[in-house]
């Protein structure tokens, strides 16, 4: 196990590279919209998916970068660290620690899908009473059906009853990433399709 030493300098590090990358138009924009970070470098996903690659997978230096409150850091942290190391008490815990829409689909694109036990998680979060929770759950389902993971039989019915509840949400996002997910639902064949049909007709 890396020491703290090393960890907070690599932190420090990263930080300092921020500065080079920083785009401060977008941060402002990010402002303007009510998206509100204690720090916001404005960097785009692309040049931080180039940071995460040069850093390559690291489960401490993800976890100690989750814990900074920067977008950038915690950005980078869903990027870094390994899905088959990543307990699902710390995946709990980063879900009840992410406050805004963009971190959530950042984690779901780049962490939560890959998850070996990424199904449960999101059957899980659908069915939770915190919008966030609904609309990763709704990504990772998006991701998964896009790769062709077919849904079991309880899953077909959690899922339909879950996107039909989701499909009446007063938020916008939830149902947004919703109607995306049963998309890709319906992708997987004739049958789903015709399911996915029947919860627009009702809805």
């Amino acid at each position: 196990m890396p020491s703290t030493n090393t960890i907070s300098e690599q932190i420090k590090e990263i930080k300092q590279s921020f500065r080079l990358l920083m785009d401060g138009s977008i941060a402002q924009s990010m402002r303007n919209k009510g998206v509100d970070y204690h720090l916001n470098w404005g960097i785009t996903s692309l040049r931080l998916r180039e940071k995460a690659d040069e850093i390559g997978k690291n489960y401490d230096l993800a976890i100690a970068l989750w814990k900074e409150n920067v977008r950038e850091c915690k950005i980078l942290a869903t990027m870094i660290m390994p899905a088959d190391e990543i307990l699902p008490e710390v995946v709990d815990i980063w879900m009840e620690q992410t406050e805004t829409i963009e971190i959530a689909e950042q984690a779901a694109m780049n962490l939560y899908q890959y998850l070996p036990y990424a199904p449960a998680k999101a059957y899980e979060w659908i069915a939770s009473d915190r919008e966030l929770n609904q609309l990763c759950g709704f990504h990772v389902l998006s991701r998964l059906f896009s790769n062709g993971q077919e849904p079991n039989e309880r899953g077909i019915n959690e899922f339909l009853d879950q996107v039909h509840v989701a499909l009446l949400s007063p938020n916008i996002s939830v149902r947004k990433a919703a109607l995306n997910s049963l998309n890709r639902f319906a992708n997987l064949g004739i049958v789903y399709e015709r399911l996915a049909e029947s919860i627009l007709r009702r809805v």
